[in-house]
């Protein structure tokens, strides 16, 4: 079996931090949460909710679908000016 939704999400968030090179801090800062809620939602102590993933693919300029397909997926959509 594949991964589950949430280790989809949490891959997919990891690598768009990753090839943006932003922190979890930033990230953070753009949803309007703290870094530590980032890192317990990447942990797997918190779920990623749908208004997240809604905020996540906003702020990298994603269609909510492109996160939630996993980290391949969501890293090629990323425009051009983001990587």
């Amino acid at each position: 079996m594949g991964m589950s939704l949430e280790e989809r999400v949490r891959s997919a968030v990891a690598a768009l931090l990753h090839a943006t090179g932003e922190s979890q801090t930033e990230l953070g800062a753009a949803l309007g949460v703290s870094q530590a809620q980032v890192s317990r939602r990447q942990s797997g102590a918190a779920a990623w909710s749908l208004a997240d993933c809604d905020a996540v693919a906003a702020h990298y300029g994603i269609d909510a679908l492109d996160l939630l397909a996993g980290p391949t997926r969501a890293t090629e959509s990323l425009p051009a000016h983001r990587r």
